[in-house]
């Protein structure tokens, strides 16, 4: 009865799976025969303005069988063949209709998450076990598993055009004037938190957020390994995918910063300029695990030092910044030959290293935050600087603001003042500040990093502290609206996820935090 349970089970859990497969690819489908509808009723718009001109000097009973002849073809959707000379239709010649089958797109073959949760079964007629029962049992989750396959690569790729359609077609939301507009702030609390080990052998580096798939995300460490994990839909916690070395080939570094691909199919990694050293990596997660999946880029526009940042532009032409201690800012851009090839836009307006770089919606402007204390705003057009800005401290990273396309935030290195708001169209004047006071140390870390929400109205920072703090860009104080005691060290970064409250950090504890809020 036990081996009959479990073989039960698990087919109920194909089964499930694969009838939200095909619900997705109802709604894929339904909207493609919309589109090819309204293709149709275009074709034959045209048709029949054709015969109006062609028949003006018919007779009305030429004009009405004519119309007839439209109306049947209309509904049995097929050509129509019309011969030199006068109007008559030949049915009994019709040319035959090809119809191509339809081919889904190249899958981005990224593992799903498979669960084999037990569940209870029960059936009016329940007979008892026997072998037989168990290889017709098996027999179709095997049939229904090799059909499986093809259906998850274009569910896949479904998903991720899908979302990129949406990213691609963002709107503008005006947050500015709602900066300091309230004396209390909109409470957003914690209501539980957990830690998963991270399964890193060495401290926490990065955390990326999959830009079309919100149950992805993906961690690098010290050990130079990159994790792709998948996080639960009930909210119960996350599965590790998938882990990929991906120290340097030369100096055996780790990856500094990680940054997806827009279309979800890749991750990309930088690492140090120095001797020579390969400066990008990137994993092509269509492939099966393994070294063999990561590639380097041949090209090392970077001189010297470390690579503090890369970060891809949202604008239409795919593009990826990257930022250095030798003071440079590097835009890579993909050639005829889909070749990576690296453009310098400046290396001299800083004087010191540029810790954090980002693209702005509008005008294609490449931001840039030095350790200088400088922010640079630079026209990829004109190919000239749009504008400068020295504050009192030095620059650790830049953050435009999701869905107010004018708003970016800086971190600095001042003490109770970290966050500060700007607007780009005033370029100098500071909007808002935030900060905290640190309890362990004084001193600021730059691998201390900042999210949006997706709303673009809150703030998470991580802390030297075991601390998550929150803020509220509405709020007129400076201090957090709330935070989140979660770790037992340095929090590094905290990211929210956009279909689920839930906010998801990495500390040197080497633990991932899952954060309910509410």
């Amino acid at each position: 009865m036990e081996d009959q349970e479990e073989v039960l089970v698990a087919l109920i859990n194909h089964r499930t799976r694969e009838v939200q497969h095909l619900r997705q690819r109802i709604s894929y489908y339904t909207s493609k025969l919309e589109e090819a509808e309204k293709r149709l009723k275009d074709s034959e718009s045209q048709l029949a303005r054709l015969r109006g001109q062609a028949n003006g000097v018919s007779s009305g009973s030429c004009l009405d069988d004519t119309t007839k002849t439209v109306k049947i073809e209309r509904r049995s959707i097929s050509p129509i063949h019309r011969n030199e000379g006068p109007s008559i239709i030949q049915h009994n010649s019709k040319p035959k209709l090809l119809i191509p089958d339809v081919i889904p797109p190249s899958s981005q073959n990224i593992p799903l998450q498979r669960t084999s949760e037990k569940a209870s079964v029960s059936t009016d007629s329940q007979s008892s076990p026997s072998s037989s029962s168990h290889a017709i049992i098996g027999a179709k989750v095997k049939e229904e598993k090799s059909q499986e396959v093809s259906t998850d690569e274009e569910i896949n790729e479904i998903k991720y055009r899908g979302t990129k359609r949406k990213l691609e077609h963002k709107e503008h939301n005006e947050l500015i004037p709602l900066i300091g507009s309230s004396t209390s702030p909109r409470l957003v609390r914690c209501k539980s938190s957990s830690l998963i080990p991270s399964q890193h052998k060495r401290k926490l580096r990065s955390l990326a957020s999959c830009p079309v798939n919100d149950h992805l995300f993906a961690t690098s460490a010290l050990d130079g390994v990159v994790k792709l994990w998948s996080f639960q839909s009930n909210g119960s916690g996350v599965s590790l995918l998938s882990s990929t070395d991906c120290v340097s080939l030369k100096q055996r570094r780790w990856p500094e910063d990680i940054a997806w691909h827009p279309d979800g199919s890749s991750l990309y990694s930088v690492y140090t300029a120095d001797v020579g050293e390969s400066q990008i990596s990137v994993i092509n997660l269509k492939r099966k695990q393994g070294r063999g999946c990561v590639n380097y880029l041949e090209d090392k526009p970077h001189s010297k030092g470390v690579i503090n940042g890369i970060v891809f532009t949202p604008w239409e032409d795919t593009c990826f910044v990257t930022g250095g201690s030798d003071h440079a800012v590097i835009l890579w851009s993909e050639d005829s030959e889909k070749i990576w090839k690296p453009k310098t836009l400046h290396q001299n307006l800083h004087s010191s290293a540029v810790m954090g770089v980002a693209g702005m919606q509008q005008k294609q402007i490449v931001l840039s935050a030095g350790a200088d204390k400088r922010i640079f705003g630079f026209d990829t057009h004109a190919g000239r600087e749009h504008f400068k800005s020295l504050i009192d401290s030095k620059c650790m990273s830049v953050l435009p603001n999701p869905c107010d396309f004018n708003l970016f935030m800086v971190r600095t290195g001042t003490p109770e003042k970290q966050l500060r708001l700007f607007d780009i169209r005033s370029r100098t004047a500071e909007l808002h500040a935030f900060g905290w006071k640190q309890e362990s140390s004084e001193s600021q870390s730059a691998l201390v990093n900042q999210a949006w929400s997706p709303d673009g109205l809150y703030i998470t920072s991580g802390s030297a502290d075991p601390v998550i703090h929150i803020f509220d860009i509405r709020y007129n104080a400076h201090k957090p609206t709330y935070s989140v005691s979660a770790h037992q060290k340095r929090v590094f970064k905290a990211v929210w996820l956009k279909s689920i409250p839930v906010l998801i950090s990495i500390s040197s504890d080497l633990n991932i935090g899952l954060h309910k809020i509410k």
